[in-house]
C-alpha cells in the first residue's frame, strides 16, 4: 500500500489543486461525455470530476470486457461506477478477433485502442454525448504509446493530460477526495505481458491472469508475470522480492499447475513497461 501523501503547506499539492480546477473547467466546457472507464486511478479520477460538473444524463462511463483485463477488473469498474451513481455499460471488445492485434506487433496498441474507440464513437453518437474522453495522463507520455495515434485519429481527447496532471496528483487528488483508488495498485493490459512478436492468444492471457492472481492472493499488490510460453519472469516491487522467494515452493508448484514449467524472478523488481525497455533507448 501507499503511504499517506501530505497536502497541507506542500507546493505539490497546491499545484494538483489548481490542475483540478482546470480539469473541471475542461469538463464543464464539454457539456457531455462517455467516459472510456476501467475502474484504475485514473480513468476513477477523471469519472468523479465529471460526475461534479456534467448532469448525470449526459454522462456514461463505459467498459470493455476483455480477455486482456482480468474479470476482477470488471467487476470492481462497475462497484466504483455505481457508488458514483453514473450511468455504466460494459462492452464487449473485439481485439482476439484482429490479427494485426494477435500477431503481437509493437504498436499492438495501436490497433486495440483503434477498435475500442471506434465502437465508443458509434456509442457516444447514438447517445448524443458530444465527447469521448480516455484517461491518460501527463506521466504516461513517458512511456511508449502507440495507442496515442488512434486517439488523436478519432478525436478522442485525454482531459488529464490537457489539464497538466500527472500520476502522482492524480493519486493526490483521489485520496483527498476519498476515492478508494487513491492507491490502487497501477494495471495494465495482460497483453503487454507477451514480447513483441510473440502471438497473443486466449490461452496465454488465462494463464497470465490466473499467475497474477495467485500471486495477488498471497498479499503482493504490484505483480507483473511476463510471458515467455513455458517459461514466466515475475515482477514485484524490490522491498517484495525477499518474501517472494520465500514463498517460492508454493509458487513454482501452483505456476506448474497452471502450464509453467519454468519460473523466474526478476531482480530489477517491478517497472512500468519493461518490456518496452528496448523501444525506449
Amino acid at each position: 500500500m501507499r503511504k499517506g501523501l501530505p497536502y497541507a503547506g506542500n507546493g505539490s499539492a497546491f499545484l494538483a489543486m489548481n490542475k483540478l480546477e482546470k480539469l473541471k473547467s475542461i469538463l464543464k466546457k464539454m457539456d457531455s461525455v462517455l467516459i472510456a472507464y476501467s475502474g484504475g486511478v485514473d480513468s476513477s479520477l477523471l469519472l468523479k470530476v465529471a460526475r461534479s460538473v456534467i448532469p448525470k444524463r449526459k454522462l456514461l462511463a463505459v467498459t470493455a470486457d476483455s480477455l486482456t483485463y482480468p474479470k476482477e477488473e470488471l467487476n470492481f469498474s462497475r462497484r466504483i461506477a455505481k457508488s458514483l451513481r453514473v450511468k455504466h455499460a460494459v462492452i464487449t471488445s473485439g481485439e482476439l478477433k484482429n490479427k494485426n492485434f494477435t500477431s503481437n506487433p509493437s504498436n499492438r496498441c495501436y490497433f486495440c485502442k483503434r477498435g475500442l474507440f471506434s465502437q465508443l464513437k458509434k456509442i457516444a453518437a447514438e447517445k448524443r454525448l458530444k465527447f469521448v474522453l480516455d484517461a491518460s495522463n501527463i506521466s504516461d507520455k513517458k512511456d511508449f504509446r502507440p495507442g496515442d495515434k488512434a486517439k488523436k485519429e478519432l478525436g478522442v481527447r485525454s482531459p488529464l493530460q490537457e489539464a497538466g496532471l500527472t500520476k502522482e496528483d492524480i493519486r493526490r487528488l483521489s485520496k483527498k477526495l476519498r476515492l478508494s483508488t487513491w492507491n490502487k495498485p497501477s494495471m495494465a493490459c495482460l497483453a503487454s505481458r507477451i514480447p513483441y512478436g510473440k502471438e497473443i492468444s486466449r490461452g496465454a492471457l488465462l494463464r497470465i491472469s490466473l499467475a497474477e492472481r495467485h500471486l495477488k492472493g498471497l498479499g503482493f499488490k504490484q505483480v507483473r508475470v511476463r510471458h515467455y510460453d513455458k517459461l514466466c519472469s515475475i515482477e514485484v516491487l524490490k522491498t517484495d522480492i525477499n518474501r517472494l522467494v520465500n514463498k517460492r515452493e508454493e509458487i513454482v508448484k501452483r505456476f506448474r499447475k497452471i502450464g509453467y514449467n519454468h519460473v523466474a524472478i526478476d531482480l530489477q523488481g517491478y517497472r512500468t513497461g519493461s518490456l518496452n525497455e528496448e523501444i525506449r533507448k
